[in-house]
């Protein structure tokens, strides 16, 4: 659909209310998708809008559902469904902005991780607009504290995100809640197969409603990469923020370990940073949100989730610190700088293999992604003092004195140059005159005088020791300085009723070697003859969780075993009078070398001592038993049912060898 040519706010039919919210937010002229999806919307009709992050798509739906509620009505009228708490949140903030001269329009925003209890109160009370996540919009719906019977409007925000993080059921399920003669509305990025087929079954006669551009990007940001080792990007990125003088940026990671150890690591160079990511608490992530919107700290370490739904219109830089898995991801992380017409930078930090995923980048967003070099440590200072001169500068040329003069006056009475007396002041405001780092003295202490040489026939002077001085004797009642607990004394530590008494001391017996007689060792080559010890204890007594009786593994686990082919074992001949057999316990029966010996004995009616050399592999084992026991496999395999599962049985051809070495059980 052709966008509209210099279209006004005043030529969409919107009221003198809206307007008023509209001047006061300082827009002057819509945004082509708010030009284009406000006359339609406002129509009735349903729209399927594809346009990018930043582009004004917010306003665009926001304004027709402000205009068409009723302010009299408490009921839910209009339902708004974003894929993230904070883009919810940020939603819902702008629908307040607009609707701040309508009396009796009232919103909520409904996500998890937040209050119930505030939710039900809002709820009860009576709102118009509900603005929430598909997961706690569901929820309300099935607890019955939200009805959806009089929704006139349904908004899906950023509509391919909802569906890749898994809520396509969900939508279903709240949009067949909802009555069918209501007005659809779609905003998507991207238009995959997927999403057509919900706008298919959910919208009537869908207007679309596409925002032609020739970059995905936005081009006010600068996009720059940087090619460095994984160990030095906290060092690149420390001496990129020093060289551009960045004051307000969010760093993206890929991770939430990595997010708490960068922020953990710019604290620590004394940047004022914090974290965003999904493992804090609602509260948290709420309170750190208010905080770096009032800029209250420089730099927000987020991943790509709590990232979605930041919107601050003066920052300055994005980093990707580590490379988004996904080319669109991309696309809303460096969205979030270079907002309404302002410049801002983009920060690409590749290591490895990962260079050749930037072609990948450049080819989705249309976009050339500038290599950058890593400016070194003099270039950084050079940088810093350029600064500094141009701030003096601009001092020096429109302010005065009055206070400042009479002190540079004292300092040259007192017998210091000009020079010296500016170099000082450069160095105090270079942030290099602390206590730890203070100036080097401009003269230096005399030296010290060099020591006459003693003579050699007369021995040198012994000093006299000084005396001691002394010590003060400290009152009995006073604590030790240490903060530890007082270590108790030798006597107390050993008396036998303490609790911090030491083991009381026992001498070893003398060993005499004329006692201890040696029993000889008697070897029976005859196998039957063989004394065989009772089966111990523990291999019968197998925990509950090594047989995984409560199910499977998992389906990544399964599939993993299931590919496996475990050869025959070969290379090693069976024993004489001994013959291998095959042991598929499968991956259900989770049995140990200790269960398979107890269980072959319980099988073969022989002692466990006679069950010889156990082969363990992923899905089976192989062990040795004498051919006397092997009666019960000739005529083919059996299975056992015992109290470590089921395990199946069968023989192998004689003269099996084995490549790897027997484990002994």
């Amino acid at each position: 659909m052709d966008t509209p040519q210099k279209t006004t706010f005043e030529g969409l039919g919107l009221s003198a209310d809206v307007l008023k919210a509209v001047a006061a937010l300082g827009f002057e002229e819509p945004a082509p998708i708010q030009a284009a999806a406000i006359p339609l919307m406002m129509a009735g009709n349903d729209i399927v809008g594809q346009s990018q992050t930043g582009s004004g798509k917010t306003a665009a739906f926001a304004i027709p559902a402000i205009e068409n509620t009723d302010a009299t009505n408490r009921s839910v009228q209009v339902l708004v469904l974003c894929p993230t708490r904070e883009l919810a949140t940020q939603v819902a903030e702008e629908v307040h902005k607009l609707a701040i001269y309508k009396r009796g329009i009232h919103a909520v925003p409904i996500y998890g991780g937040a209050s119930y209890d505030r939710q039900f109160y809002e709820l009860r009370k009576g709102v118009q607009i509900v603005i929430g996540t598909p997961g706690r919009v569901l929820d309300h719906i099935q607890r019955g504290t939200l009805v959806l019977s009089t929704v006139r409007m349904v908004v899906l925000d950023e509509a391919d995100r909802m569906l890749d993080m898994g809520f396509r059921d969900d939508i279903g399920l709240i949009l067949d809640a909802t009555p069918t003669e209501r007005q659809t509305v779609f905003f998507s990025a991207t238009m995959s197969p997927e999403i057509r087929s919900l706008i298919k079954k959910y919208s009537h006669d869908a207007k679309p409603v596409s925002i032609a551009q020739k970059a995905v990007t936005v081009p006010t940001v600068e996009q720059w990469f940087y090619e460095v080792q994984s160990h030095r990007k906290i060092e690149a990125l420390l001496r990129l923020i020093d060289y551009h003088d960045f004051k307000l940026g969010i760093i993206f990671c890929n991770t939430q370990r990595m997010v708490d150890d960068l922020a953990d690591a710019l604290q620590a160079q004394g940047f004022s940073a914090d974290r965003l990511h999904g493992g804090m608490a609602q509260a948290q992530r709420t309170r750190v949100m208010n905080k770096f919107k009032q800029a209250e700290f420089e730099f927000l370490v987020a991943t790509d989730v709590a990232g979605r739904g930041i919107d601050i219109d003066d920052l300055e830089l994005v980093v990707n610190y580590d490379l988004p898995y996904d080319a669109e991801d991309y696309v809303h992380r460096i969205g979030r700088t270079g907002r309404i017409g302002k410049r801002g930078m983009a920060i690409t930090f590749v290591s490895g293999r990962e260079i050749y995923r930037i072609s990948f980048i450049e080819r989705f967003t249309r976009t050339r992604i500038n290599r950058g070099k890593m400016p070194t440590v003099g270039e950084v200072e050079e940088k810093r003092a350029s600064a500094l001169l141009k701030r003096v500068r601009s001092v020096l040329g429109g302010s005065s004195f009055k206070i400042q003069t009479p002190l540079v006056d004292r300092l040259l009475e007192e017998g210091f140059t000009s020079t010296d007396i500016a170099a000082a002041l450069f160095h105090l405001a270079s942030g290099a005159g602390s206590d730890n780092n203070a100036a080097p003295a401009k003269t230096q202490a005399p030296p010290k005088p060099a020591a006459a040489p003693a003579k050699v026939d007369q021995p040198a002077p012994v000093k006299a020791p000084a005396p001691a001085k002394p010590i003060a004797a400290q009152p009995k009642e006073q604590p030790p300085v240490s903060a530890a607990v007082a270590r108790a004394p030798e006597h107390v530590r050993s008396h036998p009723t303490h609790p911090k008494a030491a083991p009381a001391h026992v001498p070893r017996p003398k060993h005499d070697a004329a006692k201890q007689t040696p029993t000889p060792r008697t070897v029976s080559k005859d196998p039957s003859k063989l004394v065989i010890p009772p089966v111990p204890a523990y291999a019968r007594e197998i925990p509950p969780n090594k047989l995984n009786r409560g199910g499977p593994k998992p389906a990544h686990d399964r599939q993993a075993l299931q590919g496996v082919s475990e050869p025959m074992p070969r290379l090693r001949l069976a024993p004489r009078g001994s013959q291998w057999v095959r042991l598929s316990a499968g991956w259900q029966s989770r049995i140990n070398p200790k269960a398979i010996v107890a269980l072959l004995g319980e099988a073969l009616e022989a002692p466990p001592a006679r069950v010889g050399l156990i082969e363990l592999t992923e899905t089976q084992s192989f062990a040795q038993v004498g051919k006397e026991r092997l009666h019960k496999l000739f005529k083919g395999p059996i299975s056992v049912e015992s109290e470590f599962g089921t395990v199946h049985l069968s023989a192998l051809p004689e003269q099996t060898r084995s490549n790897h070495p027997a484990k002994r059980t």
